[in-house]
């Protein structure tokens, strides 16, 4: 018999479903963070170049 609720700790009972969704938003938080921090401070002014224009096709201000 397969649980549709999985026990924590505190005793709070959360879904799968909501741990895999937990899951996938750190993996796209760090993945979307290591990209920012690539594009921003890396030494390839063409990477950082490309990350400023998209910056400014979006209409985010950047600087």
């Amino acid at each position: 018999m397969i649980h549709s609720h999985l026990s924590s700790v505190a005793g709070l009972h959360v879904s799968a479903k909501r741990i895999e969704a937990i899951k996938a938003a750190f993996v796209a938080l760090f993945v979307g963070a290591g990209l920012v921090y690539f594009a921003g401070f890396s030494g390839a002014e063409a990477a950082h170049n490309a990350a400023h224009d998209t910056r400014h096709s979006l209409s985010f201000p950047c600087h």
